[in-house]
């Protein structure tokens, strides 16, 4: 856990950043949060479960052999980034930006290389 912990701290000292979480997809519960004051990181990430579910479910319909590789909401004054896991099947790294004080490529760029290096143990 303490290595989890220093992954999504990595996440949440970006510039901008509000919180970073790992996820269960299949139930939407938190497995490792991080979160700014004012941000309940895991209503966050139990809701947004269901935006990642909805998509693989869309996938999977169309038959087209694509995988997710991340999904990016943009709203007014948030970006919000999920990303599966692909060491560790139905689990994904989630992470909340400012709009107006975060890089989202930077942001973007240092979800992936949480999620590369989450290992099964």
């Amino acid at each position: 856990m303490a290595e989890m912990e220093k992954l999504l701290d990595g996440l949440v000292n970006l510039d901008g950043a509000l919180g970073a979480a790992l996820v269960d997809a299949r139930n939407g519960m938190l497995l490792h949060g991080v979160g700014s004051a004012g941000l309940d990181i895991e209503i966050a990430a139990a809701a947004i479960t269901d935006v990642l579910r909805a998509n693989m479910k869309m996938l999977k319909l169309m038959a087209t052999g694509d995988e997710v590789e991340d999904i990016l909401i943009s709203l007014s004054k948030q970006y919000h980034i999920l990303r599966p896991v692909k060491a560790v099947d139905g689990v994904f790294v989630y992470a909340i930006l400012d709009r107006r004080n975060g890089n989202l490529a930077l942001a973007r760029r240092k979800v992936t290389d949480v999620e590369e290096a989450i290992v099964i143990l």
